[in-house]
């Protein structure tokens, strides 16, 4: 039960400016305020985002979009950006890293959650979380922007990477963009072609969008290519002269759509997004290393080819973490001695004090962390 209605709490933000300013010298402690405003309604806050659940509406057998309304301390966000999410259950607070579907000026964003099996966070969301329900939003984060030249557009996504995508498509139709532009979404199936409705409503209504399918994994139909991604499949949808591409997808597709850009040499831009850890940039063959955790007083024998992510959760540790890919810096940690190899160069770094990223960071000697 709630004190207040939530179309109070965005209003009440403004109101606690002296709170704020309390806080800010010590007078009082922010989590004793929010405690109390808590009470008013679980969307109230001095200055952490929550947001009320307000729709949920699925957009493909395996994706979920939800409809969220944020208390007044949101900042905004742009299109093709993603959020950390929050989410405690069983006592463990666990965050992850979705993507903007939509973006709009009062504080009301969507995101498309896909279904992980065996995940901690996607199956609760799609199956347990209920409107009216909320949850806390992190920072907003993100490089994926619209070409702002007038050229022909080329989206490129394969699973859940057509999320952001989707996001920038629908603003810049709604901005007016009249160059062409073509969407390539890549799925195992039929089921699993997310927003087909909303997108061929789209097509029919903007004279310069073309959107198509390839199916992976199932028999295609009238009008749709079949198999991943190959340059043959660019050349049967568009015109790529002065084109600018976007992708968005696992990064095993993200490479593939890279190694055809360098080979292709157009003169457009490419602009990439990978939602899955990169590969392993092995350059050295299998190693031993001791690795400790300081705060945690723990050590373990460890090996070289795996992340710090991946190591501290195997010694029953519950590091903070998102998108597990190295954008979020949710899982940022500090190194205190030792060497680490970037995963995704192979670069080293060993200064002591320097911040580095669990997911994409693996020991290459003797190391200690602050965890």
């Amino acid at each position: 039960m709630t004190l207040i209605p939530f179309a109070w709490v965005r209003a009440c933000s403004r109101l606690l400016g002296p709170l704020r300013r309390l806080v800010a010298h010590g007078w009082l402690r922010e989590s004793d305020v929010d405690v109390v405003l808590k009470l008013l309604h679980p969307a109230l806050r001095l200055n952490r985002v929550f947001a009320l659940v307000t729709q949920r509406q699925w957009v493909a057998d395996d994706m979920l979009e939800l409809t969220l309304q944020a208390n007044g301390n949101w900042r905004g966000a742009q299109p093709g950006q993603h959020l950390q999410l929050y989410l405690e259950r069983d006592g463990v607070r666990l965050s992850r890293s979705y993507s903007l579907t939509a973006v709009q000026a009062n504080g009301r964003v969507q995101i498309a959650i896909k279904h992980q099996a065996g995940g901690r966070v996607s199956p609760y969301l799609l199956e347990h979380l209920a409107v009216g329900d909320v949850l806390e939003l992190g920072p907003v984060q993100g490089e994926l922007s619209w070409p702002e030249t007038p050229d022909a557009v080329l989206l490129l996504a394969a699973g859940s990477g057509i999320t952001p995508l989707l996001g920038l498509l629908r603003a810049a139709l709604a901005q007016g963009f009249s160059a062409p532009i073509t969407l390539l979404h890549y799925v195992r199936e039929q089921g699993q072609r997310a927003f087909a409705g909303e997108l061929q409503a789209l097509q029919a209504q903007y004279s310069n969008l073309q959107v198509r399918w390839s199916l992976t994994a199932a028999t295609a139909e009238a009008g749709e290519l079949t198999g991943r991604f190959t340059a043959e499949h660019l050349h049967s949808v568009t015109a790529l002269p002065q084109c600018r591409v976007l992708a968005c997808g696992p990064a095993g597709f993200v490479a593939q759509v890279q190694q055809w850009w360098q080979q292709a040499a157009l003169p457009g831009a490419l602009q990439v997004e990978a939602f899955t850890p990169p590969a392993f940039n092995a350059v050295e063959g299998l190693r031993a290393v001791r690795l400790g955790f300081a705060r945690s007083h723990q050590q373990m024998q460890a090996d070289n080819q795996r992340s710090l992510l991946e190591l501290a959760e195997a010694q029953g540790l519950q590091p903070a973490h998102g998108c597990r890919q190295g954008i979020c810096a949710s899982c940022t940690c500090t190194l205190l001695s030792g060497t680490v190899r970037d995963m995704r160069s192979g670069a080293l770094f060993s200064e002591p004090g320097q911040p580095i990223r669990l997911c994409v960071s693996a020991p290459h000697a003797d190391l200690e962390i602050d965890l």
